[in-house]
């Protein structure tokens, strides 16, 4: 319990610490917190929580210490679902948040769905993960090629957007993030048990009682849904997804997913808060997906040497 507490004041810390981030414009002080600032803050917090969760299930539906929507391909086909419904349009403002967060999410549920197909065919974890990460770079092929018929607003705007930010949001769009969060969060913690039990493979699970096949899907479903959401507002963001499980197990020392999941969210924001900072702390600010790389990849790194994962 207080490793949960030290997770949540660390937390607490790193949404304040965004809030002071930044560079000061010619407009008051309110306005900038406001308008600018705090929505932000909350867009990566909600953004971080909705990654850690998803990473935490993947890792465990797949039984692989590396899965998480980026690497897996989920995060590829929201994006190529999102691209397909902005290029069709004049610009991305013109495209409603809904409209974008449909097609990011059907993009990442049929990528997610194929990827448990094959997971149903393929014992070895190392070739499954070569299958999502192979899958990822197709589906980012289809979207250059996409890039070739759009218009030069579009294209621009879309390129800003393949980039990651958490700024520009709306509250409105704040709220559709914060909705498929919760849904996504329902679907895990009522699954949570079943997590566990999964994690000593699919005999004993079985055994034990667990619909394999519900599990996944509803695993799916939650995690293409909060995948979606991100990467429809936020465009792709990676390394949140991977290192939060692995941090946040580390943290508590336990594998029972009701205290990996909460877990999980609070590092996967911690981390997204970190990478925002990051980006706006200079005086230019930088694209998210590259300070989280910056966070991020370094973690992997090491937990690859400290476990042999």
């Amino acid at each position: 319990m207080r490793r949960i507490w030290g997770f949540l004041l660390l937390l607490a810390a790193c949404c304040a610490l965004d809030l002071l981030t930044g560079n000061g414009l010619n407009v008051p002080a309110g306005v900038i917190l406001w308008k600018l600032r705090l929505p932000r803050m909350l867009t990566a917090l909600v953004a971080g929580c909705a990654l850690g969760l998803a990473g935490a299930q993947m890792q465990a539906i797949f039984r692989n210490p590396l899965a998480d929507p980026h690497i897996m391909g989920v995060s590829g086909g929201a994006g190529l679902g999102a691209a397909i419904a902005a290029l069709t349009v004049t610009s991305l403002s013109v495209a409603s948040g809904l409209t974008l967060v449909a097609a990011a999410f059907i993009g990442a549920l049929l990528t997610g769905l194929l990827v448990v197909a094959v997971s149903a065919r393929v014992s070895s974890t190392g070739t499954l993960l070569m299958v999502g990460v192979m899958l990822g770079f197709i589906l980012s092929a289809i979207s250059s090629v996409l890039q070739y018929s759009a218009g030069e607003e579009s294209l621009k705007l879309f390129y800003s957007w393949m980039a990651g930010s958490f700024s520009g949001t709306r509250y409105q769009d704040l709220l559709i993030m914060a909705i498929t969060l919760l849904v996504g969060a329902g679907l895990a913690f009522s699954q949570a048990k079943s997590l566990d039990l999964v994690l000593f493979g699919d005999p004993f699970a079985q055994a034990s009682g667990v619909p394999l096949q519900r599990l996944r899907l509803l695993t799916m479903l939650g995690c293409a849904l909060m995948t979606g959401a991100v990467t429809a507002f936020c465009g792709p963001i990676g390394f949140a997804g991977i290192a939060a499980p692995h941090l946040t197990r580390k943290a508590l020392g336990t594998s029972r997913h009701l205290s990996v999941l909460p877990g999980s969210m609070c590092a996967g924001a911690c981390l997204a808060l970190l990478g925002d900072i990051l980006a706006h702390i200079g005086p230019t600010p930088l694209p998210v997906g590259s300070t989280l790389a910056i966070v991020g990849i370094p973690l992997i790194v090491w937990l690859l040497w400290r476990d042999r994962l």
